[in-house]
């Protein structure tokens, strides 16, 4: 039990290092505005192309949901909860909108397939939420905008009894609030 502890930490403290360098935020911007209408013949004034109604961006509504076009599902391997490598640029996204959101909570949920007991189940699908939570308290992320719940196999994605079913199922949801 020690061992697996130890491990955990050491993978989570692994993955923090080794965060990626690379500047996402520092993405060139193109102008792209349109050009303006030539007036209409006869001195009219130009006609308009769109009859949409501009929407207001609020700020609230953009944020509501999490970050865009990021992933929601940290998947696991069998009768583990080490997040695999390929699962880090997801953790990197979801820090880095809740440190920059400080108001914003998530629900980590965690759930295992159905092989096993309740209880061990229930206890797995803690220790996979836990480790998302430990993930992201160590990219920055205060202890108080996360919970981290287990559902155990009481909530499957995909109903079967097969490899590829319970390879779904075995997951922490990221679920905003």
């Amino acid at each position: 039990m020690m061992k697996r502890v130890f491990l955990g930490l050491l993978v989570a403290v692994f993955m923090a290092g080794c965060a990626s360098g690379v500047k996402l935020d520092d993405v060139p911007v193109e102008d792209k505005s349109a050009s303006a209408v030539p007036a209409q013949p006869g001195g009219a004034a130009p006609a308009t192309e769109s009859r949409v109604a501009p929407v207001a961006a609020d700020s609230a509504a953009s944020t509501a949901a999490g970050p865009v076009n990021v992933a929601r599902l940290v998947y696991f391997d069998y009768d583990s909860y080490v997040i695999k490598p390929e699962f880090q640029s997801l953790i990197d996204a979801h820090a880095r909108f809740l440190k920059a959101n400080g108001t914003r909570r998530v629900a980590l949920e965690g759930h295992t397939d159905e092989r096993g007991g309740r209880e061990y189940n229930l206890a797995l699908g803690q220790r996979r939420a836990e480790a998302v939570r430990r993930a992201l308290g160590l990219l920055g992320v205060a202890d108080s905008q996360m919970e981290a719940v287990s559902f155990g196999k009481e909530k499957p994605a995909v109903p079967g009894s097969d490899e590829s079913a319970w390879a779904k199922n075995r997951r922490v949801e990221i679920v905003y609030r």
